[in-house]
């Protein structure tokens, strides 16, 4: 490669080797909903069967064990095999293990093992939230490099040398290659290694994948409905006016924390929520989203918090809202940030076609 100037030198992590990966937010999304779908799952399966206990004579072959399992063949499936096919698999092996492992946390904190330490919902919610604010904080503190992208298109390329690449995913490495400068030592090497590769439309079953394309489609599609705003602020306003209900409802002294806590985090999204709905007004939708986005974190990082302390796992019903909301909130804001882009675009002058990137074939059969 060539050498950068001082300015535009590598990090100490990446000069150490350690490369940050494109979609890792998707493959933590995966892990984070495997994780607590595993725990819900659980708990209402357990509830429905009577608690029973895998065992007998003295034995009880508690959930913890198979979780712990589950997360070693995670592992494993990371440390044995090279490319990005394998990672979807793992996000979803190891978050449903990490849901068995972290819903027994009440026996481990406990002097009597209580498995229904109260708690437990808000121990459990609260380590989801840190471990994706913690990941949040590690992988976006500073923009991708050009050469974390352009490492993340040999990536694909390692799963095209030696099992071939499909339309789909040889669309996918050009399209990030695109997104490298030329200057980068490197890039003109992998895209003749891209071209290199050999079609073959025989690809790894990724059904976490596809569920995903289709769930950032339906968000597409019903964030740019014409009433999705008044539906926002309707929806908003009445999870606001919910929790403050039961906030009055659990307003005893054996609460007080809880309901101080569902209280202000409720007052505090109102009050996005209101700003929000008055940009709306003002015909400002980029600031109306963001706003509206504010008043949903606000809830999912600090009202379900102490929701889930108040009326333990009673509150899923509340985060699965809150995690809806933002999906079609973030659509939206993505949309818009496109929108903004191809006007940019659309006032500069017309680059010419770039010559290094990989021909795509017609159909498999097609010479690459």
């Amino acid at each position: 490669m060539t050498t950068t100037s001082a300015g535009e030198r590598s990090s100490y992590l990446m000069r150490a080797g350690m490369v940050r990966n494109v979609r890792s937010g998707e493959h933590l999304t995966t892990f984070v909903v495997s994780g607590v779908a595993t725990v819900l799952i659980t708990r209402l399966l357990l509830s429905l069967s009577g608690y029973p206990q895998i065992g007998g004579k003295g034995l009880h072959i508690a959930h913890v064990l198979p979780g712990g399992l589950l997360m070693f063949v995670a592992i494993s499936l990371l440390l044995g095999y090279v490319g990005p096919v394998v990672r979807p698999a793992a996000a979803t092996i190891g978050g449903i293990g990490f849901g068995l492992f972290i819903d027994e946390v009440g026996k481990f904190v406990t002097s009597d093992n209580n498995y229904f330490y109260k708690p437990t919902a808000a121990i459990v919610y609260i380590v989801f939230v840190l471990i994706v604010l913690g990941f949040r904080f590690l992988t976006t503190r500073r923009p991708i490099d050009p050469r974390e992208e352009l490492a993340n298109v040999i990536d694909h390329a390692v799963e095209g040398v030696a099992g071939g690449l499909s339309r789909r995913r040889r669309a996918e490495a050009a399209e990030l290659l695109g997104q490298v400068p030329r200057e980068i030592g490197g890039r003109r090497e992998t895209a003749d290694l891209l071209a290199a590769c050999p079609p073959d439309e025989v690809e790894l079953a990724a059904p976490v994948d596809a569920a995903w394309q289709a769930i950032q489609r339906g968000f597409e599609r019903l964030a740019t409905h014409p009433n999705a705003p008044t539906v926002a602020v309707a929806v908003l306003a009445i999870q606001v006016v919910g929790e403050l209900v039961i906030a009055a409802v659990l307003g005893n002294g054996l609460n007080t924390l809880p309901v101080l806590g569902v209280t202000a985090g409720s007052l505090l999204s109102a009050t996005f929520t209101v700003r929000g709905a008055l940009a709306l007004r003002k015909a400002n939708r980029a600031r109306a989203v963001r706003l509206f986005e504010l008043a949903v974190l606000v809830s999912l990082l600090m009202t379900q918090v102490f929701q889930f302390a108040a009326t333990q796992f009673a509150a899923a019903g509340g985060m699965l809202l809150d995690l809806v909301m933002l999906g079609l909130l973030r659509a939206e804001r993505d949309r818009m940030r496109r929108a903004v882009d191809d006007r940019t675009k659309a006032k500069t002058h017309r680059l010419p076609p770039e010559p290094d990137l990989p021909p795509f074939p017609e159909d498999p059969s097609d010479p690459v």
